[in-house]
């Protein structure tokens, strides 16, 4: 949106702040001055608004890429919280295969002239995935938010965890255990919270002298997809791995049984998002936990300041995991 409304602001020779009051029917603005911002919209192939913001439904659309995954609805509980107290009204808009598409969703919201977006992963995450849907939001003026799923190009507020830390702290933990092979299961090659904790992995491996790219499997968030992936770490002798998320952690220990071992006794296991009942698992789960009420207090903000016609944040603010010990990881097996 800053870039649209710096090149709207260069051809009409105003002010940015001018335009944002136009776009947003606020007063203080000349008829002939909005007339000249409306038609410079137009000049520069930008859709025009189709109310003005003070018109829009109070409707705020969640779009999340499933509910399987249980650290979604628990970022959505916390948006929607907020959102209802500010006498909006959430949307919950779920991502499923043979069901409604972000772009589907997107189009339909804003004929509802819904007054802001929030995204939780899911397509928005994939670097190569089509983002058009994106342009068509920020080309209306409609407030987003962006939580684990930054796109580059576009100035929208995002919230994410930090993925490098996240690893650090996995691998720290498992190295202090004695683990020299240590796998790691991520999502898609173009996830982009998987393609950085890839990143940080292969840097942690080489600075180590161990092990990298040839421990690495990348799969689909589903316990399945963990479960055949850490099949394939285990024969090639991984003694533990580092999961993108605790739904491939515990495919990650459905495999290992499989395979006749004993988690954490042959195998240790680190999820990522510390999920509802994670520790209620056999074993409780050792993961990397999300800060999901920092996380969303702070989506939340952004958001309603953006709704509010006040100051955004077009950079991204990456929060600290916390790491969680529990009884999925143990001592490199001896012998």
């Amino acid at each position: 949106m800053t870039r649209r409304l710096a090149e709207v602001a260069k051809k009409v020779g105003v002010s940015e702040a001018t335009v944002s009051r136009v776009l947003n029917g606020r007063p203080g603005v000349s008829e002939a001055t909005r007339r000249s911002v409306l038609a410079a919209l137009d000049i520069l192939g930008y859709e025009r608004p189709t109310q003005l913001r003070g018109d829009r439904a109070r409707l705020v659309g969640l779009i999340l890429p499933e509910l399987q995954n249980p650290i979604f609805p628990a970022f959505a509980e916390v948006l929607a919280g907020g959102i209802v107290h500010r006498g909006l009204t959430p949307v919950l808009c779920t991502c499923s295969a043979g069901g409604m598409s972000e772009p589907a969703y997107v189009e339909m919201l804003l004929e509802k002239q819904v007054s802001g977006v929030v995204f939780f992963g899911g397509a928005s995450s994939e670097a190569d995935a089509a983002h058009d849907h994106f342009t068509q939001l920020e080309n209306r003026g409609i407030p987003v938010v962006l939580m684990n799923a930054a796109v580059e190009g576009l100035d929208f507020a995002t919230v994410s965890t930090d993925d490098a830390a996240a690893v650090e702290l996995a691998f720290a933990h498992l190295r202090s255990l004695g683990h020299e092979r240590i796998g790691l299961v991520l999502g898609p090659p173009d996830h982009v919270p998987s393609r950085r904790k890839n990143e940080a992995f292969g840097k942690l491996a080489a600075g180590a002298g161990l092990p990298g790219p040839e421990l690495v499997e990348h799969t689909m968030f589903t316990v399945e997809g963990g479960q055949l992936a850490t099949s394939l770490l285990i024969e090639r002798q991984a003694t533990a791995a580092i999961f993108a998320s605790d739904v491939l952690a515990l495919g990650g220990v459905k495999a290992v049984r499989r395979a006749g071992l004993s988690v954490p006794r042959d195998f240790s296991v680190v999820g990522f998002d510390d999920s509802f009942l994670m520790n209620c698992t056999d074993p409780p789960l050792s993961t990397v936990r999300q800060p999901i009420e920092s996380m969303g207090r702070a989506a939340l903000t952004l958001l309603l300041n953006q709704i509010d016609g006040g100051m955004t944040m077009d950079r991204e603010l990456l929060f600290e995991p916390e790491l969680v010990v529990r009884s999925s990881t143990g001592a490199v097996p001896r012998g």
